[in-house]
């Protein structure tokens, strides 16, 4: 059987392997980063059986799927409370809590083998489940961003918002600056926290901190100004009007 270990923290991923290869399963590859997985499954055949970590040095692993078919199954690797996972069983093969016990292990790939044609994960679900009970777990308060052959990164006090231009999805600063990022605004959507970025439109995604002013505008909707933020008008639409007067409280 092949696995695939998604691990950030170095130690715990050989710790991993060595109990995997104990059980005579075949450790392909050892991967710490959801740039590096995303890389991997695109260059190699993709595993029986994943060990999922949730949170990676560059991100959430979720960020994974959302760029690769992947149909391998997977058994969680998480920090996270059981009351976090209650539903995980309906949807993976099994969790591990960290530091994970080998005999707990051994039943979950015991539990692997009997069900082989493992349902298909919604994991946006899974993140969702998360968002709702482990916020403060889930939502990123740091992006990276490479510029050239360097790595820029902001904390989400120094985002002004998210916008999408031109099929790219970009970063604004609250010194007015522009970065392009590679992923969507529909993937920040779910890594940033709701009570600090708000979605005003389908090309938007404010920060609550960098709102200057707003303004009635035509068909009862919004106009929304941001400090030193001048690329394009931001208008919260109709439909989201009371959702957003809710979110500013």
């Amino acid at each position: 059987m092949n696995v695939v270990v998604i691990e950030d923290e170095k130690p715990s991923a050989r710790r991993l392997q060595r109990l995997l290869e104990k059980q005579q399963l075949n450790v392909l590859q050892l991967l710490h980063s959801v740039r590096e997985a995303v890389a991997w499954f695109e260059n190699n055949p993709h595993p029986d059986l994943i060990f999922l970590d949730i949170q990676l040095s560059d991100g959430l692993s979720f960020e994974i799927f959302e760029k690769i078919d992947l149909k391998s199954a997977i058994i969680f690797t998480t920090a996270y409370d059981e009351y976090a996972l209650k539903a995980f069983k309906l949807n993976s093969v099994d969790y591990l809590l960290k530091p994970i016990d080998e005999e707990e292990l051994v039943r979950a790939i015991e539990k692997y083998k009997i069900r082989v044609l493992q349902t298909p994960i919604n994991l946006k679900d899974i993140h969702q489940l998360l968002e709702a009970e482990n916020p403060r777990k889930i939502f990123k308060t740091r992006f990276s961003i490479k510029v050239g052959q360097h790595l820029k990164f902001f904390t989400t006090e120094e985002i002004a918002c998210f916008y999408s231009e031109n099929k790219g999805t970009y970063l604004n600063t609250t010194d007015s600056r522009n970065y392009l990022m590679e992923t969507t605004l529909e993937n920040l959507e779910m890594e940033v926290s709701p009570e600090e970025f708000f979605r005003a439109n389908r090309k938007f995604l404010i920060n609550l901190n960098a709102i200057q002013d707003i303004i009635s505008y035509s068909n009862s909707r919004l106009k929304i100004k941001l400090k030193d933020f001048k690329e394009a008008e931001i208008i919260v639409s109709r439909e989201r009007v009371r959702d957003f007067k809710n979110w500013l409280g």
